[in-house]
């Protein structure tokens, strides 16, 4: 299967990030500062028309709004207490932007997929101190997430965190082509892949 991963920011900061394959290279791109951030995303896609795309971003919300007599959280979905993940609804606007954006590459037959890096380099053994925090840990960092990704090389290193996320979101979408992710969640109400 042909697929990416999102590490999705704010829509104008230049902080989105993709990561995907060519053969076995591993490519990273970042989106532009000032420039429309799911525009460049929806651009991409249509370019290379990958099949899913494993998103860091909340893409459905609590599941009382949909069902009030199955749920009781108005601010946590089951996945996000699972990762200890920041509400969508504290999210908002990222929520918003990230369902909207799932429902457009749908017509595009690009599937859309929630991934959670930060739970990820909690199960490959990332440094919590330095995850994030210490840019001189980018490389180490890095070279772990490599080394579950066996078939794939990275011929330039990331050169921030955002990168560094992307290819965690791509290793969570290597992780699940493989049947190897932890899925967090109801199915129902929306679930998290690690």
């Amino acid at each position: 299967m042909n697929w990416a991963g999102v590490d999705y920011g704010s829509k104008m900061a230049g902080t989105t990030v993709i990561a995907w394959a060519e053969g076995h290279d591993i490519q990273l791109v970042q989106s532009a500062s000032k420039k429309d951030a799911d525009k460049w995303v929806k651009s991409w896609v249509k370019a290379h028309q990958p099949e899913a795309l494993y998103l860091d971003a909340p893409l459905s919300l609590p599941g009382v709004y949909r069902a009030p007599n199955a749920y009781e959280d108005f601010f946590y979905r089951s996945a996000d207490k699972e990762v200890q993940a920041m509400s969508p609804m504290f999210l908002g606007g990222l929520t918003a932007r990230a369902m909207r954006l799932s429902q457009e590459l749908k017509a595009l037959q690009c599937a859309t997929l929630e991934v959670y890096p930060g739970q990820l380099s909690k199960i490959l053994g990332l440094d919590r101190k330095r995850y994030k925090k210490d840019k001189t840990y980018l490389r180490e960092a890095t070279e772990a997430v490599l080394a579950h990704l066996p078939d794939y090389q990275l011929t330039v290193p990331p050169a921030n965190w955002h990168q560094v996320d992307a290819l965690l979101a791509f290793c969570s979408g290597y992780r699940h082509q493989q049947g190897l992710a932890a899925i967090y969640g109801r199915a129902a109400e929306g679930q998290i892949i690690a």
